[in-house]
């Protein structure tokens, strides 16, 4: 009964706010069967640590030993930077779902080893702006997918810093995200913990929040984001 009584929400909504898909045009949804196959999907070979395709890689040494690994579905470009602006800053929030979608699928077909999701954290300044957490609900639909617990508040921004990609190198975005992040849960001691991010650029806020989230007794830090600049 549930499931009809969704699936005709999602159609009366299908009905007077089309989807489009972001590839081709075509109506019925944002990323269409056809332009799936042709999605930026990271392909092998890449640092088995850092995620970074061989072809751009120079070195781990941009990434906290306290995040062990950094996983990413797609490169940042084509249709999925598109759809990843339409999802963070044009309040397009219906792309958490086929952009968690395609997270779980990474998450189930690669074994990723986690009991728990905590996604990146907004400062309270830029959340009041977007209304918004665009991680946070990315988390929550892979939560939705494979049943992993996930913890929204556990992680918090407690100072503002400017945005990753506008920072002029790798030190710069490092030495802005120092103290940034605190920990509010005392139930993450031996924990595997999954850090949910939609792009990674340089590694520098993952490796923040694996810090702080290590200190707090987490067993394993691992990063899934949905895509990765080279």
């Amino acid at each position: 009964m549930l499931g009809r009584l969704l699936g005709g929400q999602d159609r009366f909504l299908n009905f007077f706010f089309p989807r489009y898909c972001l590839g081709c045009g075509r109506e019925g949804a944002y990323i269409c069967r056809r332009c799936q196959p042709n999605l930026p999907f990271q392909q092998p070979p890449f640092c088995p640590r850092c995620g970074k395709s061989l072809d751009h890689h120079s070195g781990c040494d941009e990434l906290a030993p306290e995040l062990s690994q950094l996983h990413s579905v797609f490169r940042f470009e084509g249709i999925v930077k598109k759809a990843v602006h339409q999802f963070k800053y044009n309040n397009l929030r219906d792309l958490a779902g086929p952009l968690g979608g395609f997270m779980a699928e990474y998450l189930k077909n690669n074994d990723l080893q986690a009991d728990a999701l905590i996604p990146v954290p907004l400062h309270k300044s830029r959340l009041r702006e977007r209304a918004y957490n665009q991680s946070e609900l990315l988390a929550l639909m892979i939560h939705r997918l494979t049943d992993t617990p996930v913890f929204v508040d556990t992680l918090k921004k407690i100072r503002p810093t400017p945005p990753q990609a506008e920072s002029a190198s790798v030190d710069v975005r490092r030495r802005a995200v120092v103290d940034a992040f605190q920990c509010y849960n005392s139930k993450l001691t031996g924990r595997s913990v999954l850090l949910i991010d939609d792009v990674a650029t340089s590694g520098a806020t993952l490796s923040a929040c694996a810090r702080v989230l290590a200190a707090a007794g987490a067993g394993r830090v691992t990063a899934l984001t949905l895509a990765r600049e080279i």
